[in-house]
């Protein structure tokens, strides 16, 4: 496996749209991609994941993001993931959600893309996700907006916590979360912007769009492989 965009916000009612952000990861050569639904949703059905496979020959692979700023909600809608198949990732301003998150072993990635939740990132969650590995995630599209005073606000926030994560040896991915395809970039372009603007170390930078990527993957594939009689493989 080799370099993974870990967030591809899609829209799922419309499959022209989808198969449009897929061909233009095809022509930027990226090999592999996690598709979000850009609206919630529980569960993504497998008949839509078929029908998008057939039209690529990129690896996909499905995230649902979960936006909740209430206590009493995330315990309501977490339960729907009892049994989950794709990636699920938390993104909250609440510190209580953000915390009982990092304890869930349901929660796969807990999301600081957003530029006011990353303000709010803490070493208490990084440590809890740490020992539940989990992953936090940080996003480039805050420094790609053209307004420059946002720009310059986000860009020293991602600085600041992505050398606190670095610093506290977090779990850590590093998407794009473009919602403008022209914003895109194959991760070979977006490791070195990590590397050289944000000061994150070219080995380390690589960790955030391969191997922490492929861990994440490879950790929600361990329970469904367990569902197998040993020496049946899963295809």
């Amino acid at each position: 496996m080799t370099y993974i965009e870990s967030r591809v916000p899609v829209n799922l009612e419309s499959f022209k749209e989808v198969l449009r952000s897929i061909k233009f990861c095809e022509i930027l050569g990226i090999k592999n991609v996690i598709l979000e639904p850009k609206k919630y949703l529980s569960k993504i059905p497998l008949n839509f994941k078929k029908k998008v496979q057939k039209e690529t020959d990129i690896k996909i692979y499905y995230r649902i993001n979960l936006r909740v700023n209430d206590y009493q909600e995330f315990k309501s809608k977490i339960r729907n993931f009892n049994k989950f198949g794709d990636i699920l990732s938390v993104e909250s301003l609440s510190k209580e959600v953000q915390l009982q998150s990092a304890k869930d072993s349901r929660v796969d990635i807990l999301s600081f893309s957003d530029p006011e939740i990353l303000k709010t990132l803490t070493p208490g969650v990084i440590s809890l996700t740490k020992q539940n590995k989990s992953f936090v995630e940080f996003s480039l599209a805050p420094i790609m907006i053209k307004d420059r005073t946002s720009q310059s606000k986000n860009f020293r926030n991602l600085y600041k916590f992505i050398q606190l994560s670095l610093k506290l040896k977090a779990n850590y991915l590093i998407s794009g979360n473009f919602t403008d395809l022209f914003d895109y970039r194959h991760p070979r372009s977006l490791v070195s912007i990590s590397n050289s603007l944000l000061g994150i170390p070219l080995n380390m930078a690589k960790k955030g769009y391969m191997d922490n990527p492929k861990r994440l993957i490879e950790k929600i594939k361990i329970p469904h492989d367990k569902n197998f009689e040993q020496g049946v493989k899963l295809i």
